[in-house]
């Protein structure tokens, strides 16, 4: 059944290639405006969940569903047009300047001519707009590609690897481009290897391995799943922290917390480790201590560790 509130519909997807089973059974529901970050191992499968929901492949079993229509029927052509997709591998005509390979995509898509101008000033292409192709860095043509990618401002973009090529002050502009095409209400599908640039800039990550879905849910949801301990290093006053440390064992039994181990204590820091459902009874805990604590570092299970945890809880269940 479709519901109008999802772009994207993936139900007991399955494919097949001669004896190759490259997805199982892979079910992911992602609401209009939700930024989705696809994560897994070279050949996990992800490659081939964006060629089925952009329709260039069928399943060989299971639904897909884009903005509520199959990508595969005559009757969803019309919306490809909101659809921007920017590939792993980016390849342009490279007679042509970037201006150029930008026009001719915007005949195709039916976009105004215009915003052609705008999206090269947005990915900073300005100086080399009217530059081939060849001339370009690889960054360059990633940008190229991305500008082609927003032709029409597309209800849903697909990306494979974005940020491949850029630098560090391009890779946060383009994180920009994301974060108001998302105010907009764009729906993307984001797949990458650099994991801990985009856990605080997507709504929720699927993890493949071997073409199984893993895990599927927002960061917060996946780590409670597991109870990855929290790690908190605390600063004192000089000659606080022994005292402290030893109130906050003596707190264990008072409620403080289920599980805290305190570890490395010196005479001017704590570093102690404790459940996530417990963390704010210890900062409430500390903020009562504000004579003495001068400041406190939380660490939080990073995606890196939380994918991680599920690759290997996968594997191990295959044995």
């Amino acid at each position: 059944m479709v519901n109008p509130s999802f772009a994207i519909q993936l139900k007991d997807l399955s494919k097949q290639y001669a004896d190759k089973h490259v997805l199982e059974q892979v079910s992911i529901d992602i609401q209009k405006g939700e930024c989705l970050l696809l994560v897994g191992h070279n050949g996990a499968g992800k490659t081939t969940l964006m060629k089925l929901m952009l329709g260039l492949t069928r399943p060989s079993s299971g639904s897909v569903k884009i903005m509520g229509l199959d990508p595969t029927d005559k009757q969803s052509v019309q919306q490809r047009t909101r659809i921007g997709f920017l590939p792993e591998i980016v390849t342009f005509q490279q007679a042509l300047s970037g201006r150029e390979v930008l026009y001719f995509y915007a005949k195709l898509n039916r976009s105004n001519l215009k915003q052609c101008d705008d999206l090269i000033g947005r990915v900073g292409l300005e100086a080399a707009a009217d530059q081939r192709v060849q001339t370009y860095s690889k960054g360059m043509r990633q940008r190229l590609g991305l500008a082609q990618a927003l032709l029409g401002d597309p209800e849903l973009l697909l990306l494979d690897e974005p940020t491949t090529g850029l630098d560090p002050t391009l890779r946060h502009k383009f994180y920009d481009i994301i974060s108001d095409m998302q105010q907009q209400g764009t729906t993307s599908v984001i797949c990458s290897h650099a994991l801990n640039a985009f856990e605080s800039r997507v709504d929720k990550v699927a993890i493949m391995n071997r073409g199984r879905l893993v895990a599927y849910g927002s960061l917060s949801d996946l780590s409670e799943q597991v109870e990855f301990a929290v790690n908190m290093h605390i600063k004192v006053l000089p000659g606080q922290a022994s005292e402290l440390a030893e109130g906050m064992s003596r707190g264990l039994a008072q409620g403080l917390g289920r599980d805290i181990k305190i570890g490395h204590v010196n005479a001017q820091s704590i570093d102690l480790k404790c459940q996530s459902s417990d963390k704010m009874a210890i900062v409430r805990h500390l903020s009562g201590q504000a004579d003495r604590v001068l400041d406190v570092d939380i660490r939080s299970a990073s995606l890196d560790d939380i994918y991680q945890y599920y690759m290997q809880a996968s594997d191990e269940a295959r044995l």
